[in-house]
């Protein structure tokens, strides 16, 4: 019975204690996935950054484009499937188990975030200091408040930084 209480307390802080510093895990639709990936207008060998990776099937999604992807996830638990799910494309995708608000984020063409809203004003400020610009942050169902949009398709948002 012990351990079945570790365990549960253990599945509590993966998924909730996340949410102190980001989103909980909510799976991007497939739909969302092609339309976000469309807007960013990455060519095969372009880098992407994805801020909270969950399982994996973004990272996938690039790689099958052809780009090289660094995915962030702070759920050590959800981290491990993003890292096993992506093995096969482990040329092109790196998995960092880690904060990326405190993360120096490699060079990238774009960045696909699907927070909750009250995280993207920060967002926009650490996209504004971004020291590898031009950058483009594609953000699935939150607008940053304040900001237009460069371009929206089917509630998946195109920000420009240069």
């Amino acid at each position: 019975m012990t351990w079945l209480i570790i365990v549960a307390l253990f599945f509590m802080i993966c998924f909730a204690g996340v949410l102190l510093a980001g989103a909980p895990y909510l799976p991007t639709l497939s739909p969302q996935v092609k339309t976000a990936l469309q807007l960013s207008g990455l060519s095969p060998g372009d880098t992407l950054i994805e801020l909270g990776c969950g399982d994996g099937r973004v990272l996938i999604s690039a790689a099958k484009h052809g780009y090289k992807v660094v995915g962030y996830e702070l759920n050590p638990l959800l981290a491990l499937i993003a890292w096993l799910r992506t093995r096969r494309y482990r040329q092109q995708v790196r998995v960092v188990w880690g904060d990326f608000w405190r993360a120096d984020w490699p060079a990238a063409d774009a960045i696909f975030t699907f927070l909750l809203p009250r995280y993207m004003a920060k967002l926009n400020k650490k996209c504004i200091r971004y020291e590898h610009k031009p950058v483009k942050l594609v953000s699935v169902a939150f607008k940053i408040p304040g900001q237009r949009p460069a371009k929206q398709k089917n509630g998946v948002y195109l920000y420009t930084y240069r």
